[in-house]
């Protein structure tokens, strides 16, 4: 309550408070300006992870416990202003996953959607619904909600990716189901490369027919790296950077030309050599990693150096410019396909 009240009005306020208790009553006045406020007040922090001190930590967990005993051998990169939620934003979860030569991840299926953003190695597979996507640093590899998933590594060299996933936001809404095969593996349905194959030239397989074999609002989920960062280079070629983005191209679904996800979008951006964003922010919080080259990310009054393969979160509504010493690539994704269904998503550009 904003306005000043007599002593004896307090004190029976009070005294009806204490009386309402019992009856899980609450008075609304009281907490009103903390619900609805003028705008986002995200308890989430801008928080840096550097690669090389976390990738030390998973290998080590890599001799203590195998990828089949833990199911999921993760890092979690848990926001220091969310302790104990296992979120990276309130709405979003990111860890570092570790499969050593050798090694396959169990298969399971759950309710959540995720993304592999692969951070090192070459030559490991996530399987979809028995289907291998052969995996190569910096590729985009979805596991969609409800499908058959395992991840496994023929190669030689450990393989690292980041996990992106909408765990919170499916916790908010109590909705999460999970399955176990009780097999390491799904049964190979098709030959690697398969769905790219079919879908990824923006192109499909005709409704109906026997060769449109993929979910229907959810076809392709193998982004490679050679093909992502190419386009990027020819969009950078042609024309001059946008003030707020750089270059910038954003990861498509080709059943809908939605986001690559229902409640999670993706994007890449190139920032050339001596480029300096102008200040942008939105509510929809997010992670990006370096691909490479070297800046800073200014947030808010923050600054924070910018290195390969780093992973920098940036919470709803904190002011964000970037800046390039090299030409700078950076991979994100953030929870703006579900705010922009909700009709929730705002941005504001300097």
């Amino acid at each position: 309550m904003s306005e000043r009240l007599a002593n004896d009005q307090r004190a029976q306020l009070e005294r009806l408070y204490r009386e309402m208790a019992p009856q899980h009553l609450r008075p609304l006045w009281e907490v009103l300006a903390a619900l609805v406020t003028p705008e986002p007040q995200s308890q989430a922090w801008t928080h840096k992870w550097g690669f090389t001190p976390a990738r030390a930590h998973l290998l080590r967990a890599g001799d203590l416990i195998s990828a089949s005993q833990a199911e999921r051998r993760v890092l979690i990169l848990e926001n220091p202003g969310l302790p104990g939620s296992s979120a990276i934003t309130p709405a979003l979860y990111a860890g570092l996953q570790l499969i050593l030569p050798g090694e396959i991840a169990p298969c399971h299926r759950h309710t959540q959607c995720a993304l592999r953003f692969v951070m090192e190695g070459s030559g490991a597979y996530t399987a979809v619904d028995g289907e291998k996507a052969v995996m190569e640093a910096f590729d985009l590899v979805l596991t969609p909600g409800g499908q058959w998933h395992d991840h496994g590594n023929p190669s030689g060299a450990p393989m690292i990716w980041l996990d992106g996933l909408d765990i919170p936001t499916v916790r908010h809404f109590e909705t999460s189901f999970s399955d176990k095969l009780g097999e390491a593996a799904y049964p190979q349905t098709r030959p690697p490369g398969d769905t790219l194959a079919r879908y990824g030239r923006n192109m499909r397989p005709l409704r109906g027919t026997v060769a449109d074999r993929r979910p229907p609002m959810q076809p392709l989920f193998h982004y490679p790296y050679a093909l992502w960062r190419e386009s990027l280079e020819l969009l950078a070629r042609d024309e001059a950077p946008d003030p707020h983005f750089g270059h910038a191209l954003e990861f498509l679904n080709p059943a809908d030309g939605g986001h690559v996800m229902p409640t999670i979008a993706a994007h890449v951006r190139l920032l050339p050599r001596g480029f300096e964003t102008r200040q942008r922010r939105a509510t929809d919080g997010s992670v990006f990693v370096v691909v490479d080259g070297r800046g800073s990310a200014f947030v808010g009054d923050e600054t924070f150096d910018l290195e390969p393969r780093d992973v920098l979160v940036v919470p709803s509504w904190r002011p964000l410019r970037l800046r390039a010493d090299e030409d700078l690539v950076l991979f994100g994704y953030s929870d703006a396909a579900a705010q922009q269904k909700l009709n929730l998503y705002r941005e504001e550009r300097a």
